[in-house]
């Protein structure tokens, strides 16, 4: 799962995603990568985000972790007014152990997975959990995409 942010309380978001996650039917966190800031990308005239991935394990369906993530973003207060615009929680299913659609609702994996750094980074930290995943070297691929795409290790302001 990918979470980000770019309005309110950015960090607090991240962390009551990764909690309210936690805390869903036959749901475990096994591991969250590093805290993430990055410039937005495809709509640029906003404030940048805060990213970060975790890995799941989970009994739910695909579409049920959906509907959770969207439950989630929603309690967070967030507005789908503008594509790709401000938000303050975004929750994305970037991969699902031997899950692979193109269905209308989920795209499995995620469709720009491969192309973003602010997902390859944090992804990378936790890689070696994957099971039953493509065969990527997403290390790689994150220091590639990372040469072009800027991502910094947060720091939390005190």
């Amino acid at each position: 799962m990918s979470l980000g942010a770019n309005l309110g309380e950015r960090a607090a978001a991240l962390r009551a995603a990764r909690l309210a996650l936690a805390g869903l039917p036959g749901t475990t966190v096994l591991a969250a990568s590093g805290i993430y800031e990055t410039e937005p990308q495809d709509l640029t005239d906003q404030p940048p985000f805060l990213n970060q991935v975790v890995c799941l394990a989970t009994a739910l369906t695909p579409l049920a972790l959906l509907a959770a993530a969207q439950r989630l973003e929603d309690a967070a207060g967030r507005k789908r007014e503008v594509r790709f615009g401000p938000r303050t929680l975004d929750v994305d299913i970037l991969l699902f152990e031997g899950v692979e659609s193109a269905g209308p609702e989920l795209a499995l994996p995620h469709p720009r997975l491969w192309q973003r750094a602010f997902v390859l980074v944090p992804l990378a930290e936790l890689w070696s959990l994957a099971r039953g995943m493509p065969r990527i070297d997403v290390a790689r691929l994150a220091a590639e995409r990372a040469q072009s795409q800027a991502v910094r290790p947060y720091v939390a302001e005190d």
